[in-house]
């Protein structure tokens, strides 16, 4: 009898579990941790191969150095806290601009929506309201 119990217990733990993942919103958060990771990678190819070598050239040509990580003073590695900055400036700016954007189409929505014409029901419809509220009000008398 214990172990039938047991069964029970694993069997309604599976189907709780197998519940649980087919929410929409797990599969909505899997998703989205996938696209982000995925985001991530690009935003750093970005930062370091476009962006930080862009800025950090002339540092890194007045220093000799040729990698970034390499810019140091008495073992303090300046240069890949500078490249750490640069990184978190450009992800704060790129999800300011998404966020500006997703805000800027609600508005744009909330606005179409309050200028979209109202919807008049057609002559018949009036016609047959207008005849149901007269006979209604001949009914009362």
């Amino acid at each position: 009898m214990a172990l039938q119990n047991g069964k029970r217990a694993a069997g309604g733990f599976i189907k709780d579990f197998q519940a649980f993942i087919l929410k929409g919103n797990v599969i909505d958060l899997a998703v989205a941790v996938i696209i982000g990771g995925a985001f991530g990678k690009i935003v750093t190819s970005l930062i370091e191969d476009i962006i930080t070598p862009l800025l950090l050239n002339p540092a890194l040509k007045a220093a000799n150095v040729q990698d970034l990580a390499k810019l140091q003073i008495n073992g303090i590695k300046y240069g890949v806290f500078i490249a750490a900055v640069i990184n978190f400036l450009v992800i704060a700016f790129v999800i300011f601009l998404i966020i500006r954007s997703f805000e800027a189409a609600k508005r744009k929505e909330q606005r179409e929506e309050a200028a979209a014409p109202e919807i008049k029901p057609d002559p018949q419809e009036r016609l047959t309201l207008a005849v149901e509220r007269l006979a209604e009000v001949m009914e009362s008398k």
